[in-house]
C-alpha cells in the first residue's frame, strides 16, 4: 500500500484509495498531506498552550487555517508546496516553544512526537509513512478522529473565506486547534470523541454564520436573479471555485479592458449578490459542476482562474491557460500570489485573455437562483400559506456536492420524479443535476430554490429554523422537510455535523455513505440521528414523501 486516503466520497471501492487517489493525487502528494496534518496537530498543541499563557500569534492561526484548507480534496496537488508548509509549520512550532521558554513557562507536557519532531527534506516521506491515519489501529477511534478532522477541514475553508473579508472569530480558531490536538490524545474514549464531533457541529454552525455575515455585509443579500448561460463574442476569463474576494478584484481589474468574465461551478451564485450586478462585463455562467471542467475549460478558449477547491487534473490542451491562486496549486501551473495587503494582480491573466478567442457557446438560456435565507424569508407569508393550503406538501433539501460517478444520475431522476407539490431547497454544486430542468413553480414559488454555494448551506438551516418558529413547532423534525443530500468532500462533513448539532434527524446521504465511518460509528449515527443511505428513486420518494 503506497498511500491511504478515504476522506472523500470517491474512496476507491468504498474503502479507500491505496495506490493513487481517484481525485488524481499521487502517493507523494497524499503522504505530504498526511505529514502536514500531523504537523498542524502538533503546532495546535503548542499554540493552545501559548494562547493560555498570553501569547497570541495571528500568523499561526492563519497558517493553520490555510494549511487545513490546502489538504481538502481537489485543492492542491503540488507536493513541493505542501512540504514547504510542513517545514514552515515546524518552524512556527519551535518559535512558539522558544517564546514559552523565554517566559519561563513549563512545556514538559508537550511530550508528543507531533509537537517535537524535526526532519530534513530527505526524511520527510519516511516520516509521512509513520504518521498515516492507519497508525490508529482501533477502527472506531480512527473513524471518529477522521470525522472530527474532516469537519475541522471544512470549517477552515469557511473560516478562510470569511477571513479574506476581514471577518474573524478567534473562538473558532481556538476550537479548531483544540479539536486537532485531541485527535492525538490516546486517552479519549469513543464516547468522548462522539461528544467532540457534536461540538464540532456547534462551531460549524458558528463559522457558517460568520461567513454568511461576511458575504452579505460585503456584497449585499442575494436576490432572485436570472443568470445567462450563453456567451458573447468577446475574449473572456472563466473564474471557478468559491472565493468572492478574488472575483471582486478580477472584475475591478477587467473593467474597460474589453474582457468579459464568466463564472463556473460553485461561482455561479456570485451573480445573486447586488454588488456584482454593476459590472456590465460580468456576463453569466459557463458550464456545469466541477467534474466536467476538463471538457468545458477546453471549449472556453480563454484563461481560467481557480480560486479554491474543485480542481481536477488539467489537460495539456488548456494547462497553459490555467491559473491558480490562494491555497490552490498544481505543478507547472502559474500561481497568482497576494501581496501583504491581500491584493492580487491579475494583469497577466487579463493580457492572456486578450490573445484568446471568445468562448465556444455550449448552452443558451437562463437559470434562476438567489433564494438565500433573507430572500426566502421575504416570501415567508407566501410559503406558509402554500404549506397550510396543501399546495406545498414537502420541502426536499437536496444540497451538497456533485461528482463524476454514474450513480449520481439518481439525483436528476429523483428531482424529475418528485411530486409536483414538493419544492427542492438546494445549495452547492449538487444543483447542477437538476437546476436546468423545467420543473415549474407552485403559485409563483419555483420548485428549485437555490440558496447558493455549499458555503451558503447555512441559509438552509436559517430557513428551517424560521419555519419552525412560524409554525410554532417544538422540534425542527416536525417540519415538512426531508433531507436527501449528496456529499463529496470535507465541507459536506462540516455541514452534516452542523445539522446534527441543530437536532436534524433522518438525513439521507448518497450516493454512498462515507468510507471513513466504521460499522460501529455508522451504527451510532443511525441509532441516534437516523442517518441513512439511498436505495432507488421510486422507493426513496415513497419513503421520504409518502
Amino acid at each position: 500500500m503506497s498511500m491511504f486516503c478515504y476522506q472523500c466520497q470517491e474512496a476507491a471501492g468504498g474503502k479507500g484509495c491505496s495506490l493513487r487517489g481517484v481525485c488524481g493525487k499521487n502517493d507523494v502528494v497524499a503522504k505530504s498531506q498526511d505529514l502536514l496534518m500531523y504537523t498542524l496537530k502538533g503546532l495546535s498543541m503548542v499554540n493552545l498552550i501559548a494562547k493560555e499563557n498570553g501569547i497570541q500569534r495571528d500568523d499561526v492561526d492563519k497558517f493553520i487555517m490555510e494549511s487545513l484548507f490546502t489538504t481538502i480534496t481537489n485543492v492542491n496537488f503540488d507536493d513541493k508546496v505542501i512540504y514547504e508548509r510542513v517545514f514552515e509549520g515546524v518552524s512556527l512550532r519551535e518559535e512558539l516553544k522558544n517564546e514559552l521558554k523565554a517566559k519561563g513557562l513549563e512545556i514538559s507536557k508537550l511530550n508528543h512526537d507531533a509537537a517535537n519532531f524535526v526532519i530534513s527534506l530527505e526524511d520527510a516521506q519516511k516520516k509521512a509513512e509513520e504518521v498515516s491515519i492507519l497508525k490508529t489501529e482501533n477502527e472506531d477511534i480512527r473513524s471518529l478522529r477522521e470525522l472530527i478532522t474532516y469537519g475541522v477541514k471544512g470549517m477552515a475553508a469557511y473560516a478562510n473565506h470569511a477571513y479574506v473579508l476581514k471577518h474573524v472569530n478567534s473562538d473558532i480558531f481556538k476550537f479548531m486547534q483544540r479539536a486537532l490536538a485531541k485527535t492525538l490524545d490516546d486517552t479519549l474514549s469513543a464516547d468522548e470523541l462522539v461528544s467532540l464531533a457534536l461540538e464540532t457541529g456547534k462551531y460549524a454552525v458558528d463559522v457558517m454564520a460568520l461567513l454568511d455575515k461576511a458575504n452579505t455585509s460585503t456584497y449585499g443579500n442575494p436576490e432572485i436573479t436570472k443568470v445567462n448561460i450563453g456567451v458573447r463574442n468577446n475574449p473572456a476569463i472563466l473564474i471557478s471555485g468559491h472565493d468572492l474576494k478574488d472575483l471582486e478584484q478580477l472584475l475591478e481589474q477587467t473593467k474597460g479592458t474589453g474582457v468579459d468574465v464568466y463564472t463556473h461551478g460553485e461561482m455561479l451564485p456570485a451573480h445573486y449578490y447586488p454588488a456584482f450586478k454593476k459590472y456590465d462585463h460580468f456576463v453569466g455562467n459557463y458550464g456545469n459542476a466541477w467534474w466536467l471542467q476538463d471538457k468545458e475549460f477546453e471549449l472556453f478558449n480563454g484563461p481560467i482562474l481557480m480560486t479554491t477547491n474543485c480542481l481536477v487534473l488539467p489537460k495539456d490542451s488548456y494547462k497553459d491557460r490555467l491559473y491558480t491562486t490562494g491555497v490552490v496549486g498544481f505543478p507547472g501551473v502559474k500561481h497568482i500570489k497576494e501581496d501583504k495587503n491581500g491584493n492580487k494582480d491579475f494583469s497577466e491573466i487579463i493580457e492572456h485573455a486578450k490573445r484568446c478567442k471568445p468562448p465556444v457557446q455550449i448552452e443558451e438560456g437562463e437559470i434562476i437562483g438567489g433564494f438565500a435565507h433573507n430572500q426566502v424569508l421575504q416570501l415567508a407569508d407566501k410559503v406558509v400559506e402554500a404549506v397550510k393550503s396543501g399546495a406545498i406538501r414537502k420541502f426536499v433539501v437536496m444540497a451538497g456536492c456533485d461528482g463524476r460517478m454514474k450513480s449520481r444520475e439518481y439525483y436528476t431522476e429523483f428531482a424529475k420524479k418528485l411530486p409536483k407539490d414538493t419544492v427542492i431547497l438546494t445549495a452547492g454544486c449538487a444543483k447542477y443535476r437538476y437546476n436546468k430542468l423545467q420543473l415549474g413553480d407552485i403559485g409563483g414559488i419555483p420548485r428549485v430554490l437555490d440558496a447558493g454555494q455549499c458555503n451558503d448551506s447555512y441559509s438552509l438551516a436559517v430557513i428551517a429554523l424560521k419555519l419552525k418558529e412560524v409554525f410554532e413547532l417544538n422540534d425542527i423534525n416536525e417540519l415538512p422537510i426531508v433531507y436527501n443530500i449528496a456529499w463529496y468532500e470535507q465541507k459536506a462533513v462540516t455541514v452534516l455535523l452542523a445539522l446534527l448539532y441543530l437536532g436534524v434527524k433522518n438525513i439521507h446521504l448518497g450516493p454512498t455513505l462515507p468510507a471513513f465511518l466504521s460499522p460501529n460509528v455508522a451504527k451510532v449515527l443511525v441509532e441516534n440521528f437516523g442517518i441513512g443511505g439511498i436505495t432507488n428513486v421510486d422507493d426513496d420518494i415513497k419513503m421520504m414523501i409518502g
